[in-house]
C-alpha cells in the first residue's frame, strides 16, 4: 500500500528530498535512463562523453553532447520544485539533487538548503586558471577568447561529487527522506541512504520501482500528480 506522503510531511521536522532527473522532465528536460532518455541512441556512450577522459581526448564531442542534450537555460521549475522549495523556506526541508539544471534554486529553494551533488551545468569555468565565465560564453563556443578550454562545473565520470560529507550529515539528521524521480543506480548518491537512521521514514515516489532497500516505501506513480496533491501550509 502507498504511504500517505501528506501526513508524513505534516509531521516531519527534518525532511530531506533526494531528487533525480525525473523531477525535471515536466519542465521539458529529458531524463537519462528511461527509454526516451538522453543515454539512449547515442553513437558514443554518454558515460564516456561525460567523463574526464572525454574532456582530455574529445572535448569537442563532450561539448556537442552537452549543447544538444543538457543545456536548457530557459527551463522553468514545475510543481515538484515549487513545493520542495516552499518547504525549505519553512525551514522543514533540505534537498540533495543529482540534477545539474539549477531548477531547485530557480524555484526559490534556500541556497543553503540545497546540495547540487553533481554540480550545475550553467556554472562554467576554465580549468586552466579556475576563472568563471557566463554560460552564454560557453553557448558560443568551447574556448574562451584567449583559447582557454571551458567546461561546466559538473561531476564528470571519474570525479568526486560535491559536498559528499555534508550530504551524509543531512541524511543522517533527517526524520523523513523522500526519493523522487531517480533510477537510484548512480553511486555515491544512492549510497547516501546508508547514513539514514533506523527509525527514519523513507519514501520513494517514482514511475517505476527502484533498487532500494526493503525499508523504503515505494509509491509508484507520477511525481507531478503526487506533489500537486500535497498542501503546503
Amino acid at each position: 500500500m502507498p504511504v500517505d506522503l501528506q501526513a508524513l510531511i505534516n509531521t516531519a521536522k527534518k525532511i530531506v528530498f533526494m531528487t533525480g532527473a525525473g523531477v525535471s522532465t515536466a519542465s521539458g528536460i529529458p531524463d537519462y535512463r528511461s527509454k526516451n532518455g538522453l543515454y539512449h541512441n547515442q553513437t558514443l556512450r554518454p558515460e564516456y562523453l561525460l567523463s574526464t577522459d572525454a574532456l582530455q581526448e574529445q572535448p569537442a564531442a563532450m561539448y556537442q553532447f552537452i549543447m544538444d542534450n543538457m543545456f536548457y537555460p530557459d527551463a522553468q521549475p514545475n510543481v515538484i520544485h515549487q513545493k520542495m522549495a516552499a518547504l525549505t523556506q519553512q525551514g522543514k526541508a533540505k534537498i540533495i539533487t543529482q540534477n545539474v539544471d539549477g531548477l531547485h534554486l530557480k524555484a526559490g529553494a534556500n541556497a543553503e538548503d540545497v546540495i547540487e551533488f553533481h554540480g550545475n551545468i550553467y556554472d562554467i569555468y576554465a580549468p586552466k586558471d579556475n576563472q568563471h565565465v557566463d554560460y552564454h560564453t560557453y553557448q558560443h563556443g568551447l574556448y574562451r577568447e584567449d583559447g582557454a578550454l571551458l567546461r561546466p562545473n559538473i561531476t564528470l565520470y571519474g570525479e568526486i561529487p560535491f559536498k559528499v560529507e555534508q550530504a551524509m550529515e543531512w541524511v543522517h539528521a533527517a526524520d523523513l527522506i523522500v526519493i523522487v524521480g531517480t533510477s537510484f543506480v548512480v553511486y555515491p548518491f544512492a549510497g547516501l541512504l546508508e547514513y539514514a537512521q533506523a527509525q527514519t521514514q523513507v519514501v520513494a515516489v517514482n514511475l517505476e520501482r527502484i533498487p532500494a532497500p526493503a525499508f523504503v516505501h515505494q509509491n509508484i506513480g507520477d511525481a507531478v500528480k503526487a506533489f500537486e496533491a500535497i498542501d503546503i501550509d
